[in-house]
């Protein structure tokens, strides 16, 4: 990758959002010029993600516990779990919108009210949403899963260059099978099918058991001193 110079704008320490007694402070990326597809392709291969329009990066003073995580679509390997899972997946079936079908926030209020009563988004509101998930410099773009023609699951999912980023997946909470596992496994599918290399499912917080998960798909890469290490 060639050297470029980039602007990053600190933000105030602030209580963490994963990890209690922890502080949180994330750099922002200024330059204008990588808010842009391919821009962010470089970004996201530097450790950052995006909220909206804005791409940070966690850069706290005391702690560096967030680890940017990329699975190797190409060869990932299921584990026991996830064929079971894999093996069940003949009654769903998939597409990726670029807008969501009308009947999301029904189904985005009733995630947020069983699993994140206690989380910055809640209660369930449209336009926060609206900003939280959509970037004007993107191409935004929707996966939708359906059980026999019902809606019960979407992903947020950015599609660049040579890779797929997983933003942000919210489902049917009481459904019996592990949703957000599913979103995952079609969202390598759908990695395949459109020749990318790597999916981008976030930062792998160890010490957070909402944020672990990511580290069961492998093979897997994580960037350590600004090198994907795996």
């Amino acid at each position: 990758m060639s050297q470029f110079s980039l602007q990053v704008g600190l933000t105030p320490e602030g209580p963490c959002s994963y990890l209690p007694g922890q502080q949180e402070r994330l750099g922002v990326a200024m330059d204008t010029d990588l808010h842009s597809p391919l821009g962010y392709q470089t970004l996201i291969r530097l450790g950052f993600r995006r909220s909206g329009p804005t791409v940070y990066k966690p850069m706290c003073e005391a702690c560096n516990a967030c680890q940017p995580l990329r699975i190797n679509a190409n060869e990932f390997t299921p584990s026991k779990n996830q064929k079971r899972i894999l093996n069940k997946l003949s009654s769903f079936t998939w597409e990726i919108k670029t807008e969501m079908d009308p009947e999301w926030f029904s189904l985005y209020e009733r995630y947020i009210n069983a699993r994140h009563q206690s989380g910055t988004m809640f209660p369930a509101n449209k336009e926060q949403f609206f900003e939280f998930s959509h970037a004007d410099w993107l191409t935004n773009h929707f996966l939708h899963i359906y059980e026999n023609n019902t809606l019960i699951a979407i992903a947020v999912t950015d599609i660049l260059s040579d890779s797929i980023s997983a933003m942000y997946t919210f489902f049917e909470p009481e459904h019996p099978l592990s949703l957000g596992t599913i979103s995952i496994l079609v969202q390598i599918k759908l990695c395949i099918n459109l020749g990318k290399n790597w999916l981008y499912p976030g930062y792998q917080i160890d010490d957070c058991p909402a944020m672990k998960y990511k580290d069961r798909y492998k093979p897997n890469q994580k960037l350590v001193n600004m090198v994907w290490q795996g």
